[in-house]
């Protein structure tokens, strides 16, 4: 068992150090897991991202480790009379990891010596140590210090791989740029939201923005080295380099996006001031030809958008090539150097981070990638509500008690929500003070409990007179529907 899991060691760190000198995404075990989030079924997926949250891809990534440490061991059980079952088996894993990073979008020729590497080293590993497992102690004090010396040099060899592909400094490139838009969003009031009372602050900081996307290391690019390549159905292609971006006119917008992840009362979903260039002036001047009705973006690591260029294009629009948020650069994770932001719509069609490609197209010429795996082309985000306070089974004092929470009908704002206990009249609730359509709303409400178990539900209505339906849909294909309930009891 040692002897397989020590071997499965090597695979990995050798592949994985190789990986930082050629590129990191083409580490074998980053592949896989890319490539087992592409295979994952949607339950799967959606289990995944309710459960865990930002953190289901560090449970993938363990759950990955678990079953290799698996195979390792099996290999090294049913190895004990020859080596060939444990050499077939690493072998398998081998060209499973040149399998997996040949699969990736951004592969490049030299991509595939990671995985080569990591076939070579585990192959190597574990004949050299079965070869020195003899019965007798002196022998087995010597393969003991065999596999330690070999997982030791798997633990440099890890950790190299890790500083070799984080040598990029992207926090120094980061920190070296200063933002000044020319048009700043206005101040938001005190009174747009009750957060005292249980809503979110107006703003959602930086580190608490939510984040949901398939990139299982975050992209490490430089604002020097980034380049937007605009191309497709358009006038003039266009090349631009992120200095290009600074010296155009810097707005200020204040804009809520919300994740089609985001099941009934769910927290995908969070406000910010970003800072970026007007992305309909850019295709205005790029010169969108007639028929083009989808702008498809690329992220650096290779995951693809499609967005309606009527939204982006439509009068008022707020879309956004933001490189900043909340007055400071765009944090790694959320995009940086260069990420979309198209209000109304969810951010699967509409918020490409490390963005490197813009092509105008069609939607018939072009699936992006979550249309590929079903989900809808086109995904405006549906009026919707949430309850913040009180949370669920909490239990709260008898008597007055102030329910709270947030609403959100981009483009068109919220009118009212409405509120109602144990499936009573429904009642309107206050409304903080509206800072754009593009943003959410909070609300709040005063309650007079009785002792006991209660439900509350609430439902909101835009300003179009539509009201958020109570049919319950999951978020496939584009956005879950129904009313938010919370149970909790009240004690005297």
């Amino acid at each position: 068992m040692l002897l397989g899991l020590v071997s499965v060691a090597a695979a990995l760190a050798a592949g994985h150090l190789v990986a930082g000198l050629v590129s990191p995404l083409a580490s074998p075990f980053l592949a896989v897991g890319n490539t087992a989030i592409d295979l994952t079924p949607h339950p799967v997926k959606d289990f995944a991202i309710r459960a865990f949250g930002e953190n289901d891809k560090l449970v993938l990534l363990g759950g990955m480790a678990v079953v290799l440490a698996v195979l390792g061991a099996v290999a090294g059980l049913v190895s004990r009379r020859s080596p060939w079952p444990g050499t077939a088996l690493a072998a398998v894993l081998g060209l499973l990891g040149i399998a997996a990073v040949l699969a990736r979008p951004t592969t490049t020729g030299w991509a595939v010596v990671a995985p080569l590497a990591s076939l070579v080293a585990g192959v190597a590993a574990f004949r050299w140590l079965w070869s020195r497992e003899p019965a007798v102690a002196p022998g087995r004090r010597r393969f003991l210090l065999s596999t330690a010396a070999i997982a030791a040099g798997a633990g440099v060899a890890a950790v190299g791989g890790q500083l070799l592909a984080g040598r990029v400094d992207v926090e120094a490139s980061r920190r070296g740029i200063a933002l000044r838009p020319g048009e700043k969003a206005p101040e938001i009031p005190f009174d747009a939201d009750f957060s005292r009372e249980g809503t979110p602050s107006f703003l959602t900081p930086n580190e608490k923005f939510y984040r949901v996307d398939t990139a299982l290391s975050v992209p490490r690019l430089r604002a020097e080295d980034w380049r937007l390549r605009v191309h497709g159905m358009v006038d003039n292609e266009m090349v631009l380099t992120y200095d290009d971006l600074l010296r155009r006119p810097l707005v200020e917008k204040t804009i809520t996006l919300v994740c089609v992840s985001n099941e009934v009362g769910g927290p995908y979903i969070s406000t910010s001031n970003f800072i970026g260039v007007s992305l309909s002036g850019l295709l205005r001047e790029a010169g969108v030809r007639p028929g083009a009705d989808q702008l498809a973006t690329r992220s650096v690591d290779g995951w693809t958008c499609g967005t309606p260029v009527a939204e982006i294009m439509a009068p008022g629009s707020n879309a956004l090539l933001a490189v900043g948020m909340n007055g400071e650069p765009l944090p790694l994770e959320r995009g940086f150097p260069v990420r979309m932001v198209v209000p109304g719509l969810y951010g699967y069609v509409s918020a490409t981070k490390w963005l490197v490609d813009a092509e105008l197209t069609t939607f018939d010429a072009f699936d992006p990638y979550w249309a590929q795996r079903g989900w809808a082309k086109k995904a405006p985000v549906k009026v919707m509500s949430r309850i913040d306070r009180p949370k669920s089974f909490e239990r709260v004092p008898a008597g007055r008690f102030v329910a709270a929470g947030v609403a959100w009908a981009q483009h068109t704002g919220i009118d009212r929500v409405e509120v109602r206990v144990d499936g009573g009249p429904w009642q309107q609730a206050a409304l903080s003070r509206e800072v754009n359509v593009d943003t959410w709303r909070m609300w709040r409400i005063e309650l007079d409990l009785q002792p006991g178990n209660h439900t509350v539900e609430c439902r909101a209505t835009d300003r179009k007179g539509r009201t958020q339906t109570n049919e319950r849909a999951a978020p496939i294909p584009d956005g879950a529907t129904g009313w938010h309930s919370m149970v909790f009891t009240s004690v005297a």
